[in-house]
């Protein structure tokens, strides 16, 4: 295998941006920037051997400095939505970044996706990673200790993308990383993931109020179009985005399946699309995985010149529950201590069906 590295532009302070590829030995490639450890492209081979980039990104580093959905990021401190960017930890009160409306998202203002990372390449017999660090300062957003984060992203022979998140602290905080890449197993530029089936093995969800808080009840999915316990043409499900009033609030799909699995590395979904025949599944310790369908996504000037709307893609964020510091009854915890290390596994892997 081999990694490669090619220039990508300059950040706005004078920093030099690189990307890094992964590619083995079938050309099947996985490649991302140290700025904000962005996930830009992800080329797998079809049933006859095709490769198409199947992350849904842009060509250039400008796109990826403004507004951008979080396409491809790697996210932290804290992934998905903390309601009134407030929680209590030890007994004291700690007020967040509000980016999203009157709640906190993806880490704030300055979260990891905003950050230049310090990438380390290493190649190896059958697998090359990427290994990326970076320190959030104690204060940062207003969380609470300084927070050293390692990423390694690895990309194998079979076509795993294997992420393995690390981090330590020196004060008790909250530590909640994920990856926010849009997939589309058709090509990034096929323009809906309506024709994608869609499998999560999950029992229940997490509904939402109206700003897309968890109201900490759980709703079992039987007789919704949240069941895809057995697999469900997504098509079928955002088709009932009208009459369902949880979808109704967030235009499709956005939601968090707390997973059978509970924190065991197991198979969360799977996705397939039965034209290409690729199929990804999603391996995690995570006790939950959101499922975003770009409900809100309008981006022109996307690679190869592709425009990107509602649908075009999905993400696949695996995680603890949203909001989960002030829902203890959701599963697992999301508070780092001094002595602790954060650590979990997930894996995107990709495979051909005939």
């Amino acid at each position: 295998m081999a990694i490669t590295q090619t220039p990508f532009g300059t950040t706005p302070s004078g920093q030099s941006v690189t990307q890094y590829t992964m590619t083995n030995r079938s050309g099947a490639s996985v490649s991302l920037i140290d700025y904000g450890g962005i996930v830009t492209n992800i080329i797998v081979p079809d049933r006859d051997g095709r490769l198409a980039d199947v992350a849904l990104g842009f060509d250039t580093l400008e796109p990826y400095l403004r507004d951008h959905g979080c396409m491809g990021d790697t996210v932290g401190r804290y992934g998905n939505r903390i309601g009134k960017g407030r929680f209590t930890l030890d007994g004291v009160t700690y007020q967040l970044a509000l980016n999203n409306g009157e709640n906190h998202l993806h880490g704030g203002f300055a979260g990891f996706s905003k950050k230049m990372w310090t990438v380390t390449p290493v190649e190896g017999e059958g697998q090359d990673s990427l290994r990326l660090h970076t320190v959030s300062p104690d204060g940062e957003e207003n969380y609470p200790g300084t927070l050293a984060a390692t990423v390694t992203y690895t990309w194998d022979e079979s076509c795993n993308l294997i992420i393995r998140y690390e981090a330590t602290t020196d004060k008790p905080t909250l530590c909640n990383m994920t990856n926010h890449t849009y997939f589309n197993l058709a090509g990034h530029d096929h323009g809906t993931i309506r024709d994608h089936f869609l499998l999560i093995d999950a029992d229940v969800v997490t509904p939402v109020d109206a700003g897309l808080i968890p109201t900490g009840a759980y709703a079992p999915v039987a007789d919704t179009p949240f069941d895809l316990r057995d697999g469900l043409l997504l098509g079928e499900g955002l088709d009932q985005t009208p009459s369902n009033p949880q979808m109704a609030i967030a235009g499709g799909y956005d939601h968090n399946f707390v997973l059978r699995s509970g924190e065991a590395m197991a198979l969360a979904a799977c996705l397939w699309h039965e034209e290409t025949g690729r199929v990804m599944e999603v391996i995690t310790d995570q006790p939950a995985v959101q499922l975003y369908t770009a409900c809100q996504t309008h981006f022109s000037g996307g690679k190869s010149g592709a425009s990107y709307e509602p649908y075009s893609g999905l993400c696949l964020e695996t995680q603890h529950c949203p909001d989960s510091p002030n829902n203890p009854q959701f599963p697992g915890t999301t508070v780092l201590r001094p002595g602790e290390k954060y650590d979990t596994t997930t894996i995107y892997a990709f495979r051909v069906e005939a």
